[in-house]
């Protein structure tokens, strides 16, 4: 079969497309014909060594940590799952990825694909949906008539946590740029700032329950946004080598999230999607054999939207 794989770590020419030998499913796991994997900023972080601390992996090393696809094969001890169950999935960051066209997977961590979107799209939910759900309900408690200002809401984490907390009853204040903004606006933000010509602290003037940061700010962007949480609130981060601010005099509590594969959450999200509650928006469909062009890409900063890759038709 096909795969893209690093042998080394380093800038995307390290990712080369080649042959591997197909796996085969041990006890507890499944064997998943790839319809797609997507992009994520942390491959790129994976690839280049930086994350060998908290992800170690084993080279050669296949990327791709979302799934959407076909079970071809079962393992030992799998139940609920059949051959031609289509299914999606936030894989084990540590482990071979779905940027190939096989891969094994923890049955565990596999959830029914959504029927009403493409099977390739679905690969778009995964990791960014739960990190949205997540960072939202796990960290921030966020529940119905409450305040939450999610900056960096034009990204694709920020177009699921717009749709999600406005889903969920809140008032969704959110920063995008002019590029997004009006997305932002559809996904359902009631107030929509322009982080580029107005200062967010200064567009925000009543206090917040939830502030949620999914932009790459810098600590004193960073540090302000705790000054918007009301007495008791909570400031969510995603940006993790930049803790969290906090506030103890006032009671804010500050997060950093570090997402988790969790298939009953996913499920959530799926049922969702199903509903026609949450979109699920890709922006780019690519060829696996072009990932290594597309991570060079995302190095210099012009991919924008969620991408899916799908495996070549060789």
């Amino acid at each position: 079969m096909k795969a893209v794989r690093f042998h080394e770590y380093g800038d995307p020419g390290v990712l080369h497309y080649e042959d591997v030998e197909q796996p085969v499913p041990g006890a507890g796991e499944v064997r998943i014909r790839v319809a797609a994997t997507s992009f994520n900023s942390v491959d790129g972080n994976i690839r280049g060594g930086f994350m060998r601390g908290p992800i170690p992996v084993v080279l050669p090393h296949t990327p791709g940590i979302d799934v959407a696809g076909t079970v071809d094969a079962l393992g030992e001890g799998v139940n609920g799952l059949r051959a031609g169950d289509h299914v999606i999935g936030f894989l084990p960051m540590d482990g071979n990825g779905a940027a190939a066209e096989y891969v094994v997977a923890p049955a565990e961590v596999l959830t029914p694909a959504p029927t009403n979107v493409p099977l390739p799209d679905a690969a778009a939910l995964p990791l960014v949906g739960l990190t949205a759900y997540q960072a939202l309900f796990d960290h921030g408690k966020l529940t119905a008539g409450q305040r939450v200002l999610i900056n960096g809401a034009g990204g694709a984490v920020g177009g699921y946590a717009v749709q999600l907390a406005k889903n969920a009853g809140a008032h969704v204040i959110a920063t995008a740029s002019p590029r997004s903004g009006e997305t932002v606006k559809s996904a359902g933000a009631d107030e929509v700032v322009d982080h580029t010509t107005t200062s967010v602290a200064a567009a925000v003037t009543e206090p917040v329950d939830v502030v949620l940061n999914l932009a790459p700010v810098d600590p004193a962007e960073l540090a302000a946004l705790v000054t918007l949480a009301r007495p008791g609130g909570v400031v969510v981060n995603t940006t993790v080598w930049m803790p969290a601010p906090s506030d103890e005099e006032r009671g804010v509590r500050g997060i950093d999230v570090f997402v988790r594969s969790d298939a009953d959450q996913l499920a959530r999200l799926v049922t969702l999607v199903d509903r026609g509650d949450l979109h699920v928006d890709v922006a780019e469909r690519v060829p696996l054999a072009e990932l290594s062009a597309l991570h060079a890409r995302a190095a210099q900063g012009t991919v924008h939207g969620k991408v899916i890759v799908v495996p070549s038709a060789d």
